[in-house]
């Protein structure tokens, strides 16, 4: 299997899909996305980390977090939990926020899924996130969203294969 995160826009679609099959059995990648301290170690690309204000990992809840710079400025995220099936997929809503995780509907907001697949060797993701239009897909493009899911992926991978999860 080809551990390359693949990362395909659709604008027709207003979607972006990214796919990455990890050397890890399901139940940790599933840890690795559902559970805040393990989220932090791998969620922003270095030399950035992500650092969790709350996390209610349930439908109806949500992750409030900050991506943090090394010089300590912070942007933050939330992502809400739409419908979860344990071990299968989580259905999110993913959005720029304040610190009080009040959105920021100036910046793309998504819809999507999360869905994990036990493979012969580990296990596949494959996020898919739909976007109200085909400017947001564009915007969140240029905001370096390609790079940046790539380099996360590279070190959740690394730290799979350090077992550290």
């Amino acid at each position: 299997m080809d551990n390359k995160t693949v990362v395909v826009k659709d604008l027709k679609e207003k979607s972006v899909r990214v796919s990455r099959a990890f050397s890890a059995p399901l139940e940790k990648v599933w840890r690795a996305y559902t559970e805040s301290e393990l989220l932090e170690k791998w969620w922003a690309p270095l030399p950035w980390k992500a650092e969790t204000k709350s996390m209610n990992f349930e439908v109806g809840g949500y992750w409030l977090y900050a991506m943090v710079s090394p010089e300590n400025e912070k942007h933050w995220g939330r992502m809400d939990y739409i419908a979860i099936a344990p071990l299968e997929s989580i259905q999110i809503r993913d959005s720029f926020c304040d610190e009080d995780g009040n959105v920021n509907t100036a910046l793309p907001v998504s819809t999507g899924s999360i869905v994990f697949t036990k493979t012969e060797t580990g296990t596949l993701v494959v996020f898919k996130m739909v976007y109200s239009t085909e400017k947001e897909v564009e915007t969140i493009i240029e905001m370096g969203f390609e790079q940046g899911i790539t380099a996360c992926f590279e070190q959740l991978e690394t730290l799979f294969q350090g077992n550290k999860i």
